[in-house]
């Protein structure tokens, strides 16, 4: 896996990057027709037709891959049919065949080949791919796809190139760092896949122009200080202000530095220790 370049021949391709898809079996195969569904685009709009999430709209016609972010099909060996790209997501997915005829998508880790074998359950073995509970996880090890309650499916570490590390286990709660710095507490029967989400040089990529950032269903930004004062808090004033305030959203709330977690939520007892600060490089107390 790796980021291609192409020549300059445009003024759009000069800084534009992509993906080279090494890591994909087969580039001309069409995804499992049993494990698609339609993706219904909603602009950003909830079902009163009002706004809710800004600037999206458009976007390329895709359809959606149905992952199994649960793997509760405990005892039975499955093999890596191929490793697949996924439009909906930034990681890449593998299609699994199990023995009793099933089949299903995962989202594929670091390392992982078709043809490798993967099992779910509190038996199977701590190796790549492989889905178990925290409680049967060595400490210290690499681990993605980690739910926060039994049965509901992984949550954590879904995204490419992210992993979060297993540090220890105390009565019925183990304890993991994520990729953010945030040391947690979580249930020891919730499940993790074991290693290191792949395509872990997604980051890198530059787009290039503004069509590849429409492709993917994200309409212009307009800055609040270009507004008018009764579009934004920082529009408006003579000539070109800087905005006279700190920078904030349209409904007022703080863009830097501030708090955006609910007080008072329930799962703050599971944080043993907050993420870092991106602005002041120390630890949230």
């Amino acid at each position: 896996m790796g980021i291609k370049f192409y020549k300059p021949t445009t003024a759009g391709r000069r800084d534009a990057s992509v993906s080279d898809f090494a890591e994909i079996t087969d580039r001309k195969k069409k995804p499992e027709k049993s494990l698609l569904t339609r993706y219904k685009k909603k602009g950003g709009r909830n079902n009163q037709g009002k706004i809710t999430a800004r600037h999206r709209g458009g976007g390329h016609k895709r359809m959606y891959r149905v992952i199994d972010f649960k793997r509760l099909r405990d005892g039975i060996p499955a093999r890596v049919k191929s490793i697949e790209y996924d439009p909906n997501r930034s990681a890449r997915i593998a299609l699994l065949h199990y023995v009793d005829g099933v089949k299903s998508y995962i989202l594929a880790p670091e390392g992982l080949e078709a043809g490798a074998t993967v099992m779910s359950g509190p038996d199977a073995e701590p190796t790549l791919g492989n889905c178990l509970p925290l409680s049967a996880i060595p400490t210290g090890a690499t681990i993605h796809n980690i739910e926060l309650q039994p049965g509901r499916g992984g949550q954590l570490c879904r995204s490419a190139g992210t992993a979060a590390v297993m540090n220890a286990r105390e009565g019925d709660w183990a304890q993991i760092t994520l990729p953010s710095g945030e040391v947690r507490r979580v249930p020891s029967s919730c499940r993790a896949t074991i290693g290191p989400i792949g395509n872990s040089e997604h980051s890198k990529i530059v787009l290039g122009k503004a069509g590849r950032k429409r492709w993917m269903g994200w309409r212009p930004r307009v800055r609040g200080t270009a507004m008018n004062p009764v579009a934004h808090p920082m529009g408006g004033g003579e000539g070109r202000n800087s905005g006279g305030r700190h920078p904030c959203s349209p409904t007022g709330k703080l863009a830097k530095g501030g708090r955006t977690r609910k007080r008072r939520k329930s799962s703050s007892a599971a944080i043993i220790r907050r993420r870092k600060s991106r602005r002041y490089g120390q630890l949230k107390l």
